[in-house]
């Protein structure tokens, strides 16, 4: 408990400070808006600040402080940044909301640049084709188990600029992941139910693939775990990993069992309703 309540576990980074900012602006987008206040509107609003809460415990609590000490640890702080912040902060809609409290002159010189000007074109190219649907489930998967492999992950633990790299391509690439999963996450083209189920499907099945290499492991996979003399709770290595297993195969699923059950559901509301109607017909007849 001590440990939980010791300030240095607390840490007042420039994340955090990030994060205070974005719901700054979230907040005064929100009150500058024309739309009228509903009960979706402040639903909408209400799932971005649990993805901003969800992304502070995350990155600027004792979760950060102990993951170097525990892989389970670790291992929440991951699914944290990839399967719960996401799709919460997703759901709110944020994009028009953030934008609108900057002035207006700075929004359009920024646009300029970023939208329309050459120096960023072959960025924006690139940008535009890891959008898709299939790219980003494939650099989602990717990134995942990539920076999970050893000689990278033991690299995370020794040097904190190539940690934040790893924390910084785990969410960019489940924000382009999840947002063909969120409904009216975007003006984009929406994928069908059935396409939501089947990326949410794949993508769950390659967290499971390293749910399994790390739960059947027969020693522990990552000499910076393993060369610890003592970790908090008394947990062997092995033993640590095999909870970090558990933590992605089970807690980890459940943002994709929501999704392929919805989609499902959606998927075969039509079916079912027409199926209804016929027999509906059927009987009248």
């Amino acid at each position: 408990m001590s440990l939980l309540l010791d300030a240095a576990n607390w840490p007042l980074g420039w994340p955090l400070s990030a994060i205070t900012v974005t719901a700054t602006l979230y907040l005064f987008g929100g009150w500058t808006s024309a739309t009228s206040t509903s009960l979706a509107k402040r639903g909408r609003g209400a799932a971005f600040y649990a993805g901003l809460v969800v992304l502070a415990l995350a990155v600027c609590s004792p979760i950060d402080a102990f993951a170097d000490a525990l892989f389970w640890v670790h291992m929440v702080q991951h699914v944290l940044l990839m399967m719960v912040a996401p799709p919460l902060l997703l759901l709110g809609r944020p994009w028009p909301r953030l934008l609108r409290p900057l002035p207006l002159a700075f929004r359009r010189s920024v646009a300029k640049v970023v939208l329309v000007g050459p120096t960023l074109a072959p960025a924006r190219r690139l940008g535009s084709w890891l959008a898709r649907p299939l790219p980003s489930c494939a650099l989602f998967s990717t990134v995942l188990l990539a920076w999970h492999l050893p000689v990278l992950y033991d690299l995370t633990l020794q040097h904190w600029l190539i940690h934040d790299l790893e924390h910084a391509l785990f969410f960019g690439a489940a924000l382009l992941f999840w947002i063909h999963l969120v409904p009216a996450a975007s003006s984009r083209p929406q994928l069908a139910a059935g396409q939501r189920a089947i990326s949410a499907t794949s993508a769950l099945l390659v967290s499971w693939i390293l749910a399994i290499v790390l739960g059947l492991a027969p020693r522990p996979l990552y000499l910076s775990y393993a060369a610890r003399e003592t970790r908090p709770g008394g947990l062997s290595a092995l033993a640590d990993q095999h909870l970090a297993a558990g933590i992605m195969w089970v807690p980890g699923s459940i943002p994709y069992a929501i999704v392929i059950a919805i989609s499902i559901i959606q998927w075969l509301g039509p079916v079912a309703g027409a199926s209804h109607r016929q027999e509906l017909v059927r009987h009248r007849g």
